[in-house]
């Protein structure tokens, strides 16, 4: 799976546990923007569910 730096960015604050809202104050960016980014890594890591998307991530060694 190839992400953007700011589709990384994004997951890892997901993985860090941070919410939507969190995550877009820390990037300055919309919540609408975050769920959009969220969306996009489950469509390219072909999972339905965040707990999927961390699995998949870590399985292909994008975090740790």
């Amino acid at each position: 799976m190839t992400l953007t730096i700011r589709q990384l960015q994004v997951l890892t604050l997901i993985v860090d546990e941070l919410t939507t809202d969190e995550i877009a104050a820390r990037l300055h960016i919309t919540v609408s923007t975050v769920e959009t980014h969220r969306r996009h890594l489950l469509r390219k890591a072909g999972v339905r569910s965040v707990a999927g998307l961390v699995k998949e991530a870590m399985r292909q060694g994008l975090i740790q």
